[in-house]
């Protein structure tokens, strides 16, 4: 079982940055891939960023690429999403997902979610 837990979020203005954490418990955190999923009211779960169990592979979609930047801790357990040139169509909900140790942008992919943090971004 892992446990997870994201922290970071708030309100800030168009072209600010914010970084996410994500603090794990439980299972060896190197044994998962991890990912960064959004959620906006009305809409569906979409990809943002995954990062091998090593750290080796990381993924993004076009619409973050150059923008976010997913790293890890494996010691502390962590992973962290620092998000920078913030958009208001970045506002969601972010959760952070444990999952295979080379990661999908697949949110049925994962095994364990935490329960998020809001980001909202005012233009």
């Amino acid at each position: 079982q892992v446990q997870l837990v994201e922290s970071g979020g708030g309100l800030v203005q168009a072209g600010a940055s914010l970084r996410l954490s994500c603090a794990a418990s439980g299972r060896t955190f190197s044994n998962y891939g991890m990912g960064w999923f959004r959620q906006a009211p009305g809409k569906e779960r979409d990809f943002v960023a995954a990062i091998s169990g090593s750290g080796s592979s990381i993924y993004y979609p076009d619409s973050v690429k150059g923008r976010f930047t997913i790293s890890r801790d494996n010691a502390k357990k962590t992973v962290y999403l620092q998000m920078n040139v913030l958009k208001p169509e970045d506002t969601a909900v972010y959760l952070c997902a444990a999952g295979p140790m080379i990661p999908s942008n697949k949110p049925g992919s994962y095994d364990y979610w935490g329960q998020g943090t809001q980001v909202t971004v005012s233009s």
